[in-house]
């Protein structure tokens, strides 16, 4: 079959080389330049240093070309939550698509179906998620994901373009659920590298967290994602899967993941501006967390660990305080 990715970073790149394994696969990036560059050295030295890119992959800075080659096959969307708006609206209107970014868009606090749904009503769109480092799926090491959409032709083709022996895809039918699990989890993982970091500075003693604490975040943090979710239409299994579970154990915990670095380096007192210019990529979470708070509200439903994240960003608290706060909120019944 015939598979486009638009969008040349690391995830982008990985899922190009994971469809190029088995498909006639494009890869486009927006910049002319770097295009060169991939096809001249045949890597992506900047997202994916060391990782070679298959002879078959064609690399193209075309953005007409690329779509055309994607008509009668998959197109998928691998950009920044700020840039898919712009995507979207340069595709035809009846193109089929699916996206990768996971997040609220700063603004509008829309997910990525409600921007599709204004933008394209008429066209079938979903998302593709899951717990799943770039390099990892680059390496061709075993991962799971999850294509959710309501048009059941497109999680197929999903499935078809990038199942494999080191690549399983699970079709869903709630695109809700696997949006809400894919912007939330980067928030907590801010929260989870938070608690790491003070735990890392050592002591026994002082009400410094250790490693209870962290499964506790991680289980109240499912539990603040799962109540969002069902809010805005997704359904409480889903928070469970690949989508929910998978993807915030991953990036809670995982040495790549930015934002749990994110959280990490605040613990050790730099300041956000400090830790983005050191982190170089983008971290979601930074950009979703007071978005995530807003959509909460509006909803109604109680976010505190998300709260607190938002205050460490905006220098309102200290990290160690805003656990402390945590901890002292009124007992209640854990369901």
């Amino acid at each position: 079959m015939k598979v486009v990715v638009l969008g040349a970073g690391a995830w982008g790149t990985a899922l190009a080389l994971a469809a190029a394994r088995h498909h006639d696969t494009w890869l486009w990036t927006r910049d002319a330049a770097q295009a060169a560059s991939l096809l001249a050295r045949r890597c992506n030295d900047r997202y994916l240093p060391g990782v070679a890119l298959p002879a078959a992959l064609r690399i193209t800075a075309d953005h007409d070309a690329a779509l055309r080659h994607a008509q009668g096959g998959l197109l998928v969307i691998a950009a920044p939550m700020a840039a898919l708006r712009e995507r979207l609206q340069q595709l035809p209107p009846d193109l089929p698509a699916l996206w990768a970014c996971k997040g609220f868009e700063a603004g509008s606090g829309a997910l990525g179906h409600e921007i599709a749904q204004a933008l394209r009503p008429g066209a079938a769109g979903g998302v593709l998620s899951g717990p799943s480092f770039a390099l990892e799926v680059a390496r061709a090491q075993p991962t799971a994901l999850v294509a959710a959409s309501r048009d059941a032709a497109l999680c197929d083709a999903a499935v078809q373009a990038f199942h494999s022996d080191v690549l399983r895809v699970y079709r869903s039918d709630d695109p809700v659920g696997a949006e809400v699990g894919g912007a939330v989890k980067n928030v907590l993982a801010i929260a989870t590298g938070l608690v790491d970091g003070l735990a890392a500075q050592g002591g026994d003693s002082g009400g410094r967290p250790g490693l209870n604490a962290r499964a506790a975040l991680i289980t109240r943090g499912l539990a603040e994602m799962t109540r969002l979710g069902v809010a805005l239409g997704a359904r409480a299994e889903t928070f469970m899967g690949l989508s929910g579970l998978g993807d915030l154990v991953l990036t809670a915990t995982g040495e790549l993941s930015r934002n749990r670095r994110v959280g990490l380096l605040l613990a050790q007192r730099q300041s956000l501006a400090q830790v983005l210019q050191q982190l170089g990529h983008v971290a979601e979470g930074v950009y979703s967390a007071p978005t995530v708070l807003a959509r909460a509200r509006q909803a109604g439903v109680d976010m505190p660990i998300a709260q607190a994240v938002v205050e460490v960003l905006e220098a309102r608290i200290e990290p160690l305080h805003a656990m402390r706060q945590l901890m002292a909120r009124e007992a209640t019944s854990e369901m």
